[in-house]
């Protein structure tokens, strides 16, 4: 399924995409109108976190996938992030794909290495905005806006001590964010968490794509785009550190519960490696393509 929150009359909704892509069932309205006994939570955070109520989701996109009197026009909904408030910061890898560590390494003047570990950190909460909506320029905090592709992993229950083998049952499904980043910030601070953190630097979406939707290993095409021009360009497989790993990591002696958003890393290409640096500015559109998940789109304000 193509999972996705949505604002319909003033309210936020959620549900899934139809089959032909235009048009998208609002879940409990079609509940309330298929069944006598209503299962379905408030929220698509509350589906992944409740085995009940996600199987009751899928029965009703098996008996409407194409919609019918149930679908919602694209255009007459607006796409919010699937999970537009996450209960946890989001948990992020850092120099994960092998030319993206070196060009970050000697564009921050740091001795050029491929990490022997995974670099974690956090990205809050508050970032969290969805397709089409303005990115902050924050031109009062920060001179050097930048953009990172990533494919994002959503956790589909909790696991501690995850082994690789098992890795691939804990993944409710997959979508895009935008890890954009404040550079001077990131080097001023000698940490990452402000530079990442401020307000709306998390686009996500267009929709969550659930697990059965994409084989594992996941082998997906990624892409960045500023104003048409093509930035960065790779494949998940290129990971340094690939999903099971990540997992194990990132599980050992800490719970990772439903919901929980793991940002993957970036390839080469963003703006930090450009001789001189191409850093984001007011009215730029930014494009961020997945295979198999969409195109997230944002326009610096």
């Amino acid at each position: 399924m193509y999972l996705t929150s949505f604002t319909h009359a003033g309210q936020l909704k959620y549900g899934f995409l139809t089959q032909n892509g235009q048009s998208v069932v609002d879940a409990q309205e079609a509940e309330k109108r298929l069944f006598e006994e209503t299962l379905l939570p408030g929220s698509l955070i509350e589906v992944i976190e409740t085995g009940e109520a996600y199987s009751r989701l899928k029965e009703i996109n098996r008996l409407l996938q194409d919609g019918g009197d149930h679908a919602l026009p694209l255009s007459d909904i607006v796409l919010e992030a699937p999970i537009p408030f996450p209960r946890r910061d989001i948990i992020c890898l850092g120099l994960n794909y092998r030319e993206h560590a070196l060009e970050y390494t000697d564009a921050m003047e740091e001795a050029k290495h491929i990490p022997q570990h995974p670099i974690v950190f956090s990205k809050a909460t508050t970032t969290v905005i969805g397709p089409n909506k303005p990115i902050k320029s924050h031109s009062d905090v920060t001179k050097q806006i930048d953009y990172e592709a990533e494919l994002a992993i959503v956790i589909g229950k909790e696991g501690t001590n995850i082994s690789e083998a098992d890795a691939y049952d804990y993944i409710f499904g997959y979508t895009i964010i935008n890890d954009v980043t404040a550079r001077d910030l990131q080097k001023k601070h000698s940490q990452w968490f402000l530079g990442k953190s401020l307000d709306t630097f998390g686009p996500m979406g267009p929709y969550l794509v659930t697990a059965d939707e994409i084989p594992a290993p996941v082998k997906l095409d990624i892409q960045c785009r500023v104003n048409g021009e093509i930035r960065q360009h790779s494949n998940t497989e290129y990971l340094i550190f690939d999903i099971p790993a990540m997992i194990k990591t990132l599980s050992s002696g800490i719970t990772l519960k439903p919901g929980d958003i793991i940002a993957t890393g970036t390839p080469k290409g963003v703006g930090l490696g450009f001789q001189p640096p191409k850093f984001l500015n007011p009215g730029d559109r930014v494009e961020v393509e997945i295979e198999k998940i969409g195109v997230l789109s944002n326009v610096i304000s």
